[in-house]
């Protein structure tokens, strides 16, 4: 790869044959610690940086290109350079300029797999069945193409969404996967074995329109690259040098596409952290970072461990959590300076009690000096977001919401929304628009015009206008039925709102409209987190007297000024902080179930639980100066209130970076709850708390927290609940049912209409 040629393909590729000889060293080489330095000068052969969080990988990425280009290595159009973002790219590209004092030019290799799959895809399109300037389309385009195959082959869209066939292709291609190569078992995870025939027929359809998808722009690439050697032997000698920045983000058909360009001697550098892998959701493999040398024998590892970010508080508790993982390469994170404030750990009684604890806190740095700007709240699901945003809005703190809108803001909550607001007002004619038709009904565009005119003939709203217009024939068949049933629903919602509390009303507008039945079938990756966040809009109206107290509540917050500027608390998942900072953390809702996702453990059972654990890692080293970390006694979970146990990533902090309260108020002056608190300590068997057992055991590690701290309060006389297994007992949400177990004040009851449930005896009463 680092040979000199001329090849008359240089003038098409920005490229000038035989770079002059390297100039002297740069001066900017004399910025960097010893193993960054040692990264950037590392230009020949396979290299491995593993670059811990705060360690400045950036600079390493910058200054290696920048170094390989001042010492005329190579020039730009000789390099490869694979970012995830455009933003990364563009960055990158800056900052190469401003180390080599000018605008680099020519560096047509440097963006993501994406970008430079379509660049190589147009190239050789025809290679792959395509003209040079076919059609990129987007994920609209590729459901209604899904669609369409799916009516042809007259399967049942409602049991088999379209969206839940585009999910299955798209992890397909993601894996590097033709129609040819997918298993029989995958294959018929849809339409009872048509999933493998619809992915050949939408790929037919795609090269017939001359289109191709996201997915096709790296697997139709890898195939030209796998079926011509000669083109794979032009692009292996044109790249003499191949970087890669997240490869632990990277997923199989990205992987395959590297290594064959990468071959087994090429001068490729990856860099990455097997600790923040945390997008396995999405396709990412975290193998492929660890498998980087036995794929390249040889391969010069690099640890970049000095942090500049964090206190060594923090990353001693970041380092005490991670180290719980199997599957990891291992580094320890270090820093100079005093050990700076202890994570602060702190149990509260429920989530809104913790929303209260976090504003308050906020608000207390905030008069010390420090910026909101420099705050974050980082939470495992977005649901969560919820009691945060009515606590700020209630006190006024300014707030803005990262990596997605405000929680009253989201698609399926202004859906929802919608079918309340209809319901409480017939004549909102704007929130007939919005759910007319979504779920999907059958109800087309034509049909809502035809709507709409007579509507607007009689003077009357479109609800209104609905009812009457199925008794005409201006409508088809299909749209006049649907529109006949969705016009008594309403009439029947708008009457039993009037006796029914408006918490159920919600339940049972959301479940009769088909909409929840329309998430669940969703098989996307937030799918589960949308209906999350229906749950949770339920769950907030309880605290009103009725539904247009609550109508009215919203629509106060939504009037709120929404500017993004200035000084404002931020808010956000834990999945979109990667990569940011903040002076103070809060990181709520660390309990079991909760974080690590229950979910999760359950889909990907270890692996699951280790991304979690990663996950827990990147939301520690965010912080640069304070944590707070929260967890809740009880937290309400699909309506229902549960006993929540603290996350088992609380135990693996090491003592002596934490310090712990729990307020009085978490046990509820109840000793049951008390002592089961106290049993999580002694009996807990996660692998994560065997791990921290083991490394006490050999001195390497200080005692975990709960077993030290924030549980050991045994009482002599410990309350049990004054309920017993067999008897009938009444329930506000769930009715009449008979207890079938008892464990301290938790009651496993069988609701008569509900099925089974775990509640906390202080919510039933005797029936």
């Amino acid at each position: 790869m680092s040979g000199r040629y001329h090849d008359p393909l240089d003038e098409a590729f920005g490229n000038e044959p035989n770079p002059p000889a390297p100039a002297r060293e740069p001066a900017y080489l004399s910025a960097l610690n010893k193993e960054q330095r040692e990264a950037v000068e590392a230009t020949e052969g396979a290299v491995l940086v593993l670059a811990g969080a705060g360690t400045g990988k950036t600079r390493v990425l910058t200054t290696r290109l920048a170094h390989i280009l001042a010492t005329r290595r190579a020039w730009p159009g000789h390099i490869l350079a694979v970012t995830f973002t455009n933003k990364a790219a563009r960055e990158m590209k800056e900052r190469i300029g401003a180390l080599i004092g000018g605008v680099v030019e020519g560096m047509q290799w440097l963006g993501t797999f994406h970008s430079i799959g379509a660049r190589m895809l147009r190239r050789h399109a025809e290679l792959a069945g395509l003209k040079s300037n076919f059609t990129i389309l987007d994920a609209d385009d590729q459901l209604r193409l899904m669609k369409q195959l799916v009516e042809a082959e007259n399967i049942d869209e409602k049991r088999w969404p379209a969206r839940t066939l585009a999910a299955m292709i798209d992890g397909w291609k993601n894996r590097g996967q033709r129609p040819e190569d997918v298993p029989e078992g995958d294959a018929h995870g849809y339409a009872f074995g048509k999933g493998r025939k619809l992915y050949a027929d939408y790929q037919g359809r795609l090269k017939a329109l001359n289109a191709a998808d996201f997915g096709d722009l790296l697997l139709d690439t890898l195939s030209i690259l796998r079926g011509h050697p000669d083109i794979l032997a032009d692009y292996r000698d044109r790249f003499r040098y191949i970087l890669v920045d997240e490869y632990q983000d990277t997923n199989v058909v990205q992987y395959l596409w590297l290594k064959l360009l990468a071959g087994s001697g090429g001068n490729v550098c990856v860099v990455g952290d097997d600790d923040q892998s945390i997008y396995g959701w999405r396709g990412a493999e975290i193998e492929n970072i660890l498998r980087f040398e036995r794929d390249f024998p040889g391969a010069k590892v690099i640890r970049l461990e000095r942090n500049y970010r964090s206190t060594p508080a923090i990353l001693g508790a970041a380092s005490g959590l991670i180290a719980a993982n199997k599957g990891r390469l291992g580094k320890t994170l270090w820093t100079e300076g005093e050990h700076g404030e202890k994570i602060k750990v702190q149990g509260v009684w429920d989530a809104e009690e913790e929303a209260r604890h976090v504003a308050g806190d906020a608000e207390a740095l905030h008069r010390e000096g420090h910026l909101f700007a420099q705050m974050a709240i980082l939470v495992r699901a977005s649901f969560q977001m919820r009691e945060f945003e009515d606590r700020f809005i209630a006190l006024g703190l300014p707030y803005r919401v990262i990596g997605g809108p405000r929680f009253y803001e989201r698609a399926e909550i202004r859906d929802a929304m919608a079918y309340l607001r209809l319901v409480a007002q017939g004549d909102d004619d704007l929130a007939f628009e919005r759910i007319v038709n979504k779920p999907k009904r059958g109800i087309g565009d034509a049909s809502v015009q035809s709507l709409h005119r007579f509507a607007r003939a009689r003077q009357v709203p479109l609800l209104a206008a609905a009812r009457e217009i199925v008794e005409t024939d201006e409508l088809p068949p299909k749209a006049k039925k649907a529109l006949s049933e969705l016009a008594m629903n309403f009439a029947r919602w708008s009457g039993t709102a009037q006796h029914l509390p408006h918490t159920e009303l919600a339940e049972m507008i959301l479940d009769e409209s088909g909409y929840t039945d329309m998430l669940k079938a969703d098989k996307s990756a937030d799918a589960p987190g949308r209906l999350d966040n229906l749950k949770e809009l339920v769950r907030s109206m309880e605290q009103f007297e009725s539904l247009a107290a609550f109508l009215e509540h919203v629509s106060l917050v939504m009037e709120i000024e929404q500017n993004e500027t200035g000084d404002r608390l931020n808010l956000m998942t834990l999945h979109a902080a990667k990569g940011l900072e903040f002076d103070t953390v809060f990181l709520p809702g660390w309990e079991e179930g909760l974080f690590p996702s229950q979910r999760t453990m359950d889909e990907n059972g270890l692996a699951g639980l280790e991304e979690e654990r990663r996950l827990a890692y990147v939301g520690l080293t965010r912080a640069k100066q304070r944590i707070f970390v929260s967890f809740a006694a009880n937290r309400r979970v699909h309506g229902s209130w549960q006993s929540a146990l603290p996350s088992r990533f609380v135990s693996e902090l090491p003592e002596a970076h934490v310090e712990t309260t729990v307020d009085e108020g978490f046990y509820g002056g109840n000793a049951g709850f008390r002592d089961n608190m106290s049993g999580f300590a002694s009996t807990y068997e996660s692998p994560g708390w065997k791990r921290a057992q083991a490394n006490k055991e050999r001195g390497r590690a200080r005692p975990p927290l709960i077993e030290a701290q924030a549980f050991t309060v045994q009482t002599s006389d410990p309350q049990a609940t004054h309920y017993a297994k067999g008897e009938r007992v009444f329930h506000q949400k769930f009715g009449y049912g008979r207890i079938k177990a008892v464990e301290g004040n938790k009651l496993t009851v069988d609701f008569d209409k509900a099925g089974e449930k775990k509640v906390i005896d202080q919510f039933v009463a005797r029936a």
